[in-house]
């Protein structure tokens, strides 16, 4: 069984920057979170974890916000049975419930059953739940659609569902894959899911490109996105903070995007865009 380590993070003041400090640690390869009065909890296997990667962290070093840490080594741990402890279904707008297996169904709910395991995307972040509610008042029906960044592919389940014809779903982290795959069969839908970044896209393109990942990804990234959408094809970003929006949309603007709507919950926005 993996070893973990336990990290204890105290952030001042704690908003917005401890979701945002979890953002950034995602990205490291920390994988669990718990939120507490003066910051948060944080979990990597520890042979994932590098110090000099999380010293490197914009945050640590950001003005605004003072953050110190101290980590112990846990006992081994069930981290899916902790899952199941603590992961609670997400309502979306009375619209859509996601959930696991083993809560309660509500048939009048459109239903994304998933086991997140350690995969990002489960629909508590904001980023995700910004996600589900703009693709609420998306056309689906028989698109091409792309998720990059999959996680526990939970928009990638949600296109397919809604009508999209091929829905691809790619994601850096193999351990977000097999849960991907685990996730399309509970949910009965075909998704093409593959490990990989935006480096592996090839000639195909895509009518919507789904994208919940982070600033630098994203800024790193969506020149290729626009290579490989179509004429009037759609983008979605997230996993934004508000603050990233200019860059974004700057970088967005130079490939002749054009923004046809902003949504912001707590700190956190999406995107949506057009070619």
């Amino acid at each position: 069984m993996t070893e973990y380590l336990e990290f204890s993070f105290k952030i001042a003041p704690l908003q917005p920057w401890s979701e945002i400090l979890m953002a950034e640690l995602i990205e490291i390869g920390f994988d669990s979170f718990t939120e507490e009065l003066d910051g948060i909890l944080g979990y990597i296997p520890e042979e994932s974890f590098n110090e000099n990667s999380l010293k490197s962290l914009p945050l640590m070093s950001a003005p605004e916000v003072k953050i110190s840490y101290t980590y112990q080594q846990m006992p081994n741990i069930n981290w899916n049975e902790e899952w199941e402890k603590n992961f609670s279904p997400i309502n979306i707008e009375e619209k859509v419930l996601i959930r696991a297996e083993f809560h309660e169904p509500r048939p009048d709910l459109h239903e994304i059953i998933i086991q997140p395991k350690m995969s990002f995307g489960t629909g508590h972040h904001p980023t995700t739940h910004l996600m589900i509610q703009q693709m609420l008042d998306m056309d689906f029906t028989d698109k091409k659609v792309l998720d990059m960044g999959c996680g526990t592919s939970v928009l990638a389940i949600y296109a397919k569902q809604r009508g999209a014809n091929e829905v691809t779903a790619i994601d850096i982290d193999e351990w977000s894959v097999e849960n991907s795959i685990e996730n399309a069969e509970r949910n009965s839908v075909q998704l093409n899911i593959s490990q990989g970044t935006a480096e592996s896209l090839g000639a195909e393109s895509y009518d919507i490109i789904l994208a919940n990942i982070n600033r630098n990804i994203l800024i790193s990234d969506i020149p290729t996105y626009v290579s490989v959408l179509k004429d009037k094809g759609q983008l979605l970003l997230s996993g934004l903070c508000f603050f990233d929006v200019e860059d974004i949309l700057q970088v967005c603007n130079e490939q002749g995007l054009k923004l046809t709507h902003q949504q912001q919950r707590e700190e956190w926005c999406s995107l949506l865009l057009e070619k």
